[in-house]
């Protein structure tokens, strides 16, 4: 049982606190020790670690029961996003989603908080601090961008008229004859793509690894506006799923639009390097 329940305002304002407290200030002032390498392309740096840790300590103290998987936490211990599929109240943390573009000094990052329960998000958190824009969404209760709620937008009638962003591989592997308008390269961060579906900017789009930080907010914002997630068998995304390839469409019949048009494209297994 909670000790605090936190409502979806705190939560905002706590994300925002921590960001101010310890990622702005490293942005575009990181010092070289402070960059460090995962594995091959995939960096963290300090801001990634610290804000990680605060904001796991401070849900964690508002939700002792709650799993907590983080990016930073799982790369230590891989199995983390198991324990997201069998457990009654859980959150996932993205301290620094774009941790690359945030490297190169460039402002499409973000903080991606999502909370799980039963198998089913049921809140998720998007704070773009360089920008000033939080996405915010509720079960049953849509979607909001600085307070204010967004309304549906729906897609063009023909997919030749649509626009999606992917990861590299999907583009690069695209068959010439996919009857599918303009795929663009993503924004290398889930928490500056997903509010662009949720505005109506894009109708779909295609990642690798659907691992549970990077998605579980931002597919709750999806769904809200009339869309869905699948992976590449068709099967719905559930949070703390393992796999590699999924469609997200702004609605279910983008999706499936999208997963028959690209095809065996989405099957492709990208290098470490490619991998979104």
């Amino acid at each position: 049982m909670a000790a605090r329940e936190l409502s979806t305002d705190r939560v905002l304002e706590i994300i925002q606190e921590v960001a101010d407290e310890v990622i702005r200030p490293r942005f575009r002032a990181l010092a070289r020790d402070e960059i460090s390498e995962k594995g091959p392309g995939d960096l963290v740096t300090i801001a990634d670690r610290e804000s990680e840790l605060l904001l796991t300590e401070i849900l964690g103290q508002a939700y002792p029961d709650a799993v907590i998987i983080g990016e930073e936490a799982t790369a230590a211990n891989p199995a983390l996003p198991d324990m997201l599929l069998g457990a009654a109240h859980g959150f996932t943390i993205d301290p620094v989603d774009g941790t690359k573009n945030f490297v190169n000094g460039k402002e499409d990052y973000a903080v991606m908080v999502g909370e799980v329960r039963d198998g089913r998000t049921v809140r998720g958190w998007i704070w773009q601090p360089e920008y000033g824009s939080a996405y915010v969404a509720e079960r049953g209760a849509g979607v909001t961008h600085n307070g204010v709620r967004l309304s549906r937008r729906e897609p063009a009638a023909d997919p030749a008229d649509w626009t999606g962003h992917s990861a590299r591989i999907v583009v690069r592997q695209r068959p010439a004859d996919a009857a599918l308008g303009a795929i663009s390269i993503s924004a290398l961060c889930c928490g500056i793509d997903y509010p662009r579906m949720a505005t109506g900017a894009a109708d779909f789009l295609v990642y690798g690894r659907p691992r549970p930080w990077d998605h579980v907010p931002g597919i709750l914002m999806v769904e809200e506006q009339g869309g869905s997630a699948v992976l590449t068998d068709g099967s719905p995304y559930v949070p703390g799923m393992d796999g590699f390839g999924m469609v997200v469409g702004a609605t279910p019949q983008v999706t499936a639009a999208v997963r028959t048009a690209l095809g065996d494209r989405l099957g492709i297994r990208p290098t470490p390097a490619q991998a979104e």
